[in-house]
């Protein structure tokens, strides 16, 4: 589970040192600035902008009741950001696995992408799973 904020929690230190350095050479407009633009980008590559996950067993079990996909994704992955922005509020209407706090899903992922993990990865009711799907094509199934 700790995985998924190293990348966050990289960026921040990032922009806390870069933010060190300019409000050493007294720019503290800058530095707030520049901190400040580090911090949302460590949020968008961070888990909050994600609906809350659940886990692959749940997920599947709510998926076979209300007919919604199931997306599997991982903190940090560029794709799983794209489709997770591009789908805006209708996001919320799939139920969403994160694959490094889930083994299960992290197996159902590799079942779908010939044993790599990619994602994300988007299984349908009937049991078919599409790997980086577009997002438009997934808004359709929602």
């Amino acid at each position: 589970m700790m995985r998924g904020w190293v990348l966050p929690l990289l960026i921040v230190v990032a922009g806390v040192a870069a933010a060190a350095g300019l409000h050493a050479d007294r720019n503290d407009g800058g530095a707030v600035v520049v901190l400040l633009a580090f911090v949302a980008f460590a949020v968008v590559n961070s888990s909050l902008v994600f609906p809350k996950p659940s886990g692959a067993l749940e997920a599947r079990r709510r998926s076979e009741q209300d007919g919604r996909p199931v997306v599997y994704w991982r903190p940090g992955c560029r794709y799983c950001r794209r489709l997770r922005f591009r789908l805006g509020r209708d996001a919320r209407r799939a139920h969403w696995v994160d694959i490094w706090r889930d083994p299960a899903g992290a197996a159902v992922v590799r079942s779908f992408a010939d044993g790599n993990e990619t994602v994300p990865t988007v299984v349908l009711t009937d049991g078919r799973g599409y790997v980086n799907p577009d997002p438009e094509w997934v808004r359709e199934r929602l």
